[in-house]
């Protein structure tokens, strides 16, 4: 029975408090035999044999029905009433009784919780002055104890008082021991799991992101024909199915990340003006063919420029706004956006998304932003989502040191209100900003390449055959000429005798990835491409990556799935002008604006004479980067060396 009852409390699977009630209530019952002894009368051993009994029954049902602060209860209620008898029958404070109420003090205090513990330690203080004040005043209610006894039975009472509390410790301290190392171990597990999970959610959006890039890009070729109406409406279902696929790819990566840490805000300058035109132009298609009336208030005063996550704020704007859509049948959509000074450069924005769709019922509000879970299954269940958006949408806020609230009357509409407080990086105000002048339709317009370059010569890196069919045909009407290569030894062999006016890399390629290849070929010797521009067009998606390529010494990003559009933008924007023939009707501002992830590098060509270099402005040099270098001469026997560098 002992070797069991240890096992029991060496046994992890079994709740720490469990064992805890085993080993005090094991303790208190050794106590409760060694103190009913000590009033030598067999009324004490008929109350031990009784007790004992009581405090087993009490502790086997407690622990087999799990009420165990019941039990616990009930063993304090018994040993209140027990020591006192204990007290006075083994002679009050002349015997070695005293002592054992400090075992009730322990009891309560490790196996009650909350109210109880504090009621009940005050009964063990007010039980304890309640028998000593007896004892003082009534002496004749406790038996008499002689001299010899009284001494002997405090130092045995002492002894075994400070023995029972020591190995109560010893076993409390051991089990916290072992749990802290338990909980450690678990530690170490849970974080190897979550990088595990990490490393598998970035594996598969990488990997989902291929063969996405290839439908998405064959299919844009079909769109781009002359096709039948047929297969064009096929072609532009295949094409709103894989973006849905991808949006549900970017939620997942994001919540990965968000569980991890991993979620970094990177606040940049930005325009509000092209942020709110972006929105619109995604958003007000969306509504038009839904039948549904799409109203934009922007605050007039709101400046022009703010320092911020534009991207995350894109994201947060994006997933409210398609939430709304998708959830109303009828009525309007409404994107309102006003600001408030905070300070000299700060500003407090409240962004706001309103409905009349379905609204959400009061009870379902606390869950509206739990991931993976839907409120109104049954009413929701033919919309299309996995119920990530408002999940990432508060992770963000919060991340970002904002706040989220949403009003919502069911079967009315609902109101989400976003609330960031920004810097300030231009003082002018945005100014008037309509829908009208904002949006635009593209919907049902032929193709036609924004550019035509017959005498550029560009080189795709990537190791999957397909993506490099796809660049080939999205890039074939610009003319341009067109060398692959499937590996970053391949690709550096090609640069080692051919000249490229860009290069387009991917990442993740076997032996050699794109950015080992990158710094290869920077320093490649004899190379003709040292210094020509590489875009990184990879399937690693997010912010971080951007930052990482361009710490890399990438002159851009471009992640995959890219559309034609998009990527001709981003090679226009690489490319030498002498020699790109623009299309006439592509005006060059639409072209720049579209470039929605490529990170903006380009290279300018700046003649600047000497003696004019003092004239020009500091803020021109600096926002062009033009480096001077002043006169220098070198003096020797016969003339002085005079020489100019820019």
């Amino acid at each position: 029975m002992i070797k069991k009852w240890f096992e029991i409390i060496t046994d992890h699977r079994i709740s720490l408090r469990e064992r805890m009630f085993r080993i005090v209530t094991g303790i208190c019952m050794i106590a409760l035999i060694i103190t009913l002894l000590m009033g030598r009368r067999v009324l004490n051993v008929v109350l031990l044999i009784i007790s004992l009994i009581v405090m087993s029954l009490i502790v086997r049902y407690s622990i087999r029905r799990q009420r165990i602060q019941m039990g616990a209860t009930a063993i304090a209620v018994l040993l209140l009433c027990l020591f006192p008898i204990t007290f006075f029958s083994a002679g009050g404070f002349y015997s070695g009784v005293p002592e054992w109420f400090v075992l009730c003090f322990i009891y309560v205090c490790i196996t009650l919780l909350g109210r109880r513990r504090v009621i009940f330690f005050g009964l063990c203080m007010a039980e304890t002055l309640l028998c000593y004040g007896i004892a003082f005043y009534y002496p004749q209610v406790a038996s008499l104890n002689p001299q010899r006894n009284s001494f002997f039975d405090s130092a045995f009472s002492m002894i075994m008082v400070g023995l029972l509390t020591s190995v109560l410790l010893m076993f409390l301290s051991q089990m916290y021991e072992e749990e802290n190392a338990l909980s450690q171990r678990q530690k170490k597990e849970i974080e190897e799991l979550n990088r595990a999970e990490n490393h598998f959610f970035s594996s598969m959006s990488h990997e989902i992101r291929t063969p996405i890039n290839t439908i998405i890009g064959l299919n844009e070729i079909i769109l781009r024909e002359s096709t039948s109406d047929e297969v064009a409406e096929n072609a532009r279902n295949i094409q709103g199915a894989s973006k849905l696929l991808l949006s549900l790819i970017n939620d997942i990566l994001d919540i990965s990340k968000i569980k991890s840490g991993k979620m970094e805000i990177v606040n940049v300058s930005y325009e509000t003006g092209a942020l709110f035109s972006e929105i619109v132009n995604m958003i007000w298609i969306k509504a038009r063919e839904k039948g549904l009336e799409f109203k934009l208030h922007i605050d007039s005063s709101i400046p022009s420029m703010l320092c911020g996550d534009e991207v995350r704020i894109k994201q947060i704007l994006i997933n409210l706004l398609n939430n709304a859509v998708k959830y109303t049948s009828e009525g309007s959509v409404t994107l309102s956006v006003r600001c408030e000074r905070q300070g000299v450069n700060r500003v407090r924005v409240w962004y706001s998304v309103e409905d009349t769709g379905q609204g959400v019922k009061k009870e379902n509000i606390p869950y509206l932003f739990n991931a993976f879970r839907r409120v109104d299954e049954e009413k929701n269940r033919y919309i299309e989502g996995t119920g990530l958006g408002l999940s990432i949408v508060k992770q963000l806020v919060a991340l970002m040191g904002g706040e989220i609230s949403v009003n919502s009357v069911y079967t009315k509409g609902s109101k989400f209100i976003v609330m960031l407080d920004q810097d300030i990086v231009d003082e002018r105000i945005l100014g008037t900003f309509t829908l009208a002048s904002h949006s635009r339709v593209q919907d049902g317009e032929p193709y036609r390449q924004s550019f035509e370059a017959p005498d550029a010569h560009i080189l795709v890196v990537d190791d999957n055959d397909m993506n490099l069919t796809v660049v080939r045909k999205l890039l074939s009407e610009t003319k341009i000429q067109i060398d692959t290569a499937s590996s970053g030894a391949e690709c550096l062999a090609l640069t080692q005798n051919h000249h490229y006016d860009c290069i387009l890399m991917d990442h993740l390629m076997p032996e050699m990835d794109g950015i080992q290849c990158l710094h290869a070929l920077r320093v490649q010797p004899g190379g003709l491409c040292q210094n020509v521009p590489v875009v990184a067009l990879t399937a690693n998606a997010g912010s971080d990556n951007q930052l990482l390529y361009r710490r890399e010494g990438f002159s851009g990003y471009l992640a995959k799935p890219v559309s034609g559009a998009l990527l001709e933008a981003a090679v226009l924007s690489i490319l030498p002008k002498t020699l790109i023939q623009l299309n006439d009707e592509v005006q060059q501002a639409d072209i720049e604006k579209d470039i929605l992830i490529f990170e903006q590098s380009q290279r300018r060509s700046v003649l600047v004479t000497t003696d004019s270099v003092c004239d020009l402005p500091l803020s021109l040099r600096k926002e062009l980067g033009i480096s001077i270098c002043p006169y220098w001469s070198i003096k020797s026997k016969n003339c002085i060396i005079v020489d100019a560098m820019l």
